[in-house]
């Protein structure tokens, strides 16, 4: 039945979502394209929540010594006889997930990825009883795992050394080389990188993948995913055979991230089928190789959640997973011509940049194109084509990643705005004492500095509302006031009531949007007469405030008019 199947929200291990009942998208191709063409290192970078971490957990169920086969069961890589007989269960496994690497200062973070490769070293306490293991490698075992007062101690050499020891000692005990994988390789560096120590942990991280992946005798092959393609130059000086697969590579495409296909067929299992256009306009629009795909993190979230209740509708659960630092940076940074071309993107239109997929996290601040690079190659944006002369024509990939660039872009227009107080107070005394003069001269300014979250594609009322959303802002900075939004009023509702520290001091206004600028007079004395007309001005009298002022404003993108009445 449908409802067997439970949905892995959250979930990132393989052996427990196809142990206790869950949906499974088999992503087992990987395996098959891994054995065929893998280098000695292999590099993955893709967007956080795009499946990475579940597709290393299935690798190392698939290739570590004592493999339970039957999860693998029914799926692509099963019907591969061959190559199940020759790599399934084969390998000792390495498995190191470095995204809780984060600490606050060096020493912090430098603990915790002690903590992670004691605690992965403790999967082979075996060791210590290993026959194939003399005195000195059971002593550089012990070395791995030694804890004192309840924390794990490991000496710098050793810590530098503990993959390719751990390895070495695998390989030694069961004559066969080591697979190593490491999820989120880039995470401490981006933490570091944040927190004031990346100079630190770039030396930390270089000492222990030079080690375990350049001059180790004892690896078979390593797989790394990352959402960055930190430069090679940085942390994989001197790597032989090291094989980068990107975003952009049309290898391994599919196999992170969720096809149309595979969405359609998820739908059909909870006979979901006529959420799918949603389900794409939300979720879908990311361009990998030759592939669009969506992000699987959106999609199991969303069908978790309609198949229990069919009246919900879609929401940003990528967005809720990260504080979106870059965007919040790259808005903080952009200057006229960039804010424009964010409007662009925006509105649905495409812009060309050159793209470096590769650098160092403190390069990302050196220039506004860096953070274009990191915006494209962590999954804020995507691309429809490669020019000839290398440009990547940009885009924003779907509906939800757009509601991020508004909400940062309104975060920073509210700081913008109520960091110029002087400016500020002069407009609320204009807005009080009805000067249309100063209030369009504020207006006018604010509206051409700051960057429009208008889509070209939504109804003038959904246009109103930004301005009118706009103006609730700065009106609401007053203290003083009581600012009130869509208020039943009247025969009506009006758009903003505004009683003041006057008590017998009222202000209404209504707002209208216009696509011609020179209709926006007309809109104005519209506005006024819809004040009129369904008597908003009861509101305020009902509450003994005779002396009302009425307000029309007319908004034609980055312009308006304003008239008033008393």
């Amino acid at each position: 039945m449908t409802e067997s199947l439970k949905l892995p929200v959250g979930i990132e291990n393989f052996e427990e979502i196809r142990s206790d009942g869950y949906y499974y998208v088999d992503k087992t191709k990987l395996i098959e394209q891994l054995v065929d063409s893998r280098g000695k290192v292999n590099l993955f970078t893709r967007p956080r929540r795009f499946g990475k971490t579940l597709n290393m957990s299935m690798l190392k169920s698939f290739f570590e010594i004592g493999a339970a086969s039957e999860l693998f069961d029914g799926l692509y890589i099963s019907h591969n006889k061959k190559l199940c007989d020759d790599n399934m269960g084969k390998y000792p496994v390495i498995f190191l997930s470095l995204k809780n690497v984060e600490g606050l200062d060096f020493q912090a973070a430098k603990y915790q990825m002690i903590e992670i490769i004691a605690k992965e070293a403790k999967r082979f306490a075996y060791l210590k009883q290993s026959d194939r293991l003399d005195i000195d490698d059971k002593s550089a075992y012990a070395s791995l795992i030694r804890l004192e007062d309840g924390r794990y101690e490991m000496r710098d050499e050793a810590l530098y050394a503990s993959l390719q020891t751990l390895s070495e000692l695998l390989y030694k005990h069961h004559c066969r080389k080591t697979v190593i994988l490491i999820d989120e390789y880039d995470v401490p560096l981006d933490k570091a990188f944040q927190n004031g120590y990346y100079k630190e942990m770039v030396s930390l991280i270089r000492a222990i993948f030079g080690k375990a992946l350049k001059t180790n005798e004892a690896l078979d092959f390593a797989v790394l995913t990352g959402c960055l393609r930190v430069s090679k130059e940085s942390i994989f000086t001197g790597l032989n055979n090291f094989k980068i697969l990107s975003i952009t590579d049309t290898r391994f495409d599919e196999h992170f991230g969720f096809t149309d296909e595979e969405v359609e067929r998820l739908l059909e299992f909870y006979h979901m089928e006529n959420r799918f256009a949603e389900t794409k306009e939300w979720y879908d629009g990311y361009h990998f190789g030759n592939v669009d795909v969506y992000c699987p993190w959106d999609v199991i979230n969303h069908v978790d959640r309609i198949k229990d209740d069919p009246m919900a509708g879609p929401e940003a659960y990528w967005i809720n997973t990260s504080g979106n630092e870059l965007v919040k940076r790259f808005i903080d940074k952009a200057g006229k011509t960039t804010r424009d071309e964010i409007e662009r993107l925006i509105a649905g239109e495409a812009i060309d940049k050159q793209i470096r997929l590769d650098m160092t996290y403190d390069e990302i601040d050196n220039n506004i194109d860096n953070l274009w690079s990191v915006l494209f190659t962590t999954g804020y944006l995507t691309y429809t084509k490669i020019s000839e002369d290398k440009k990547y024509n940009l885009v924003i990939p779907n509906k939800e990643i757009k509601e991020v660039f508004k909400l940062q872009i309104q975060e920073w227009f509210r700081n913008k705005i109520f960091s110029n107080t002087e400016q500020l107070q002069d407009f609320w005394k204009a807005f009080k004492d009805g000067n249309t003069q100063i209030m369009e001269m504020y207006l006018n300014k604010v509206l051409s500095n700051s960057v429009s979250v208008f889509d070209t594609k939504a109804r003038n009322e959904e246009k109103e509302s930004s301005y009118h959303n706009l103006l609730i802002g700065i009106l609401s900075g007053n203290e003083d006031w009581l600012v009130k939004s869509n208020v039943e009023a009247g025969e009506g509702f009006a758009d903003i009531i505004v009683e003041t520290d006057d008590p017998d001091e009222g202000i209404i206004a209504e707002l209208k949007y216009t696509k011609d600028f020179k209709a926006m007079e007309k809109s104005c004395e519209k506005a006024l007469k819809q004040i009129k007309d369904r008597r908003y001005q009861e509101y305020l009298l009902n509450n003994d405030r005779q002396n009302i002022m009425y307000y029309g404003i007319a908004f034609c993108r980055k312009r308006c008019k304003v008239l008033v009445e008393r």
